[in-house]
């Protein structure tokens, strides 16, 4: 016997939280997210409560937790794209395609209620979290900023009805060669002198996020804007993100540009690769973890490749291979063995082409699905394939 529930009570709260954790302990590919972070959602005070909905769901089987899914009505990104979506995300089930059909039809159903017309997914609240189905690279460690699922997942939703819209795809890079580095001195050196730009400076993290903080989310928000599945930063987005930051953030993986007048026209972010410090807490900051994560921090097997912006108007004037220059270093240096783009939507070519120096291995995929639930159709996103240069979800 299958039976759905709404999260309400402590306990359901703790088996939500829990059963992914349960399911994939011991695997060595799995990273897990932040706990605390993920016990926020269930209160009324959370990052994305004042543009969002959500719903919680646990399925039974037998009386034993088989499988739970969260549905997102995602005002902001609905009203920015005129859809009528709900997103489904924290997906995780036993392979079984009526436990997972249950929990579908759950969302779907509360979807329904909502006034939507299409289930979509995994994505999350905002691309800036972990989105899309793992389909290639079930033998590869996980980043922090990824999901990790089992091969049958595919299985299942597609079993629900589900088709394929977008994919992304992932790199493992290092080190270019020396003379490559040397054309990019070149060709950086050139760029910057002709535009007036040159990098800005500060003392540590601290003083480089509050120089640049109020910029970075402005040219995040209009690089990424055409991109699929994008919504614009709220204050408390960005207040959030901020304390993340600060935690493992080193000015050594971060780098602004500025024009001749001081303005910051383009960032490149990165991230120390620390998802391995999180597997054996399930996610739980103990001291013990920290201390974990703060070593990773320092001395990282690798990189996250993270964000890099640009302002239009500045798209074509070369400085973004500066910015690529400048990530390159940490390869170069020996700070980190290699490094993980994250995802990449697969027709963002821009990017792409980025990465042919760095000895590329494609290691992993991911996919997000679209069903039709009502019978009104709609067109869907338009999205730009010039979008941006971007890295980590696009």
């Amino acid at each position: 016997m299958i039976e759905v529930k709404e999260v309400k009570t402590r306990k359901q709260v703790k088996e939500f939280l829990n059963f992914a954790l349960k399911m994939y302990k011991g695997n060595p590919y799995f990273v897990p997210p932040i706990y605390s972070n993920e016990k926020k959602l269930f209160g009324n005070n959370h990052d994305y409560c004042d543009q969002a909905e959500s719903v919680f769901y646990l399925a039974y089987k037998d009386g034993k937790v088989a499988g739970r899914i969260s549905g997102i009505l995602q005002k902001a990104s609905n009203e920015k794209w005129a859809q009528k979506r709900v997103r489904f995300t924290r997906f995780d089930c036993i392979d079984d395609q009526e436990v997972a059909n249950a929990l579908f039809s759950a969302v779907e159903n509360w979807a329904k209620e909502k006034g939507m017309l299409e289930l979509v997914g995994p994505l999350n609240y905002s691309d800036m979290e972990r989105e899309g189905l793992l389909v290639e690279g079930f033998d590869q460690l996980n980043t922090f900023e990824e999901q990790y699922n089992f091969p049958y997942y595919e299985k299942l939703v597609k079993g629900y009805g589900f088709e394929q819209e977008v994919e992304w795809i992932e790199y493992r890079l290092t080190a270019p060669t020396p003379e490559y580095m040397d054309k990019m001195k070149r060709v950086t050196d050139k760029a910057m002198e002709r535009g007036g730009f040159h990098f800005g400076k500060a003392k540590n993290t601290k003083d480089f996020l509050k120089k640049y903080a109020d910029d970075f989310f402005r040219i995040i928000d209009e690089t990424y804007g055409p991109i699929y599945g994008t919504v614009p930063f709220t204050e408390k987005m960005k207040k959030s993100i901020m304390k993340d930051f600060s935690l493992i953030l080193n000015q050594k993986y971060v780098a602004v540009i500025l024009d001749k007048n001081e303005k910051p026209v383009c960032f490149g972010l990165c991230f120390p690769g620390f998802g391995k410090a999180l597997q054996k807490s399930g996610g739980k900051l103990t001291l013990p973890t920290i201390c974990k994560v703060l070593h990773a921090v320092k001395k990282p097997d690798s990189i996250d490749l993270g964000l890099i912006g640009i302002l239009p108007e500045h798209r074509h004037t070369g400085i973004s291979h500066a910015m690529f220059y400048e990530m390159s270093k940490l390869l170069i240096d020996g700070t980190a063995k290699y490094a993980e783009t994250n995802l990449m939507l697969t027709y963002n070519y821009n990017i792409l082409n980025q990465w042919k120096n760095f000895n590329p291995v494609q290691h992993k995929r991911r996919r997000s699905y679209v069903k039709p639930i009502a019978e009104e159709q709609q067109s869907g996103q338009t999205v730009t394939e010039e979008a941006a240069v971007a890295t980590d979800g696009e």
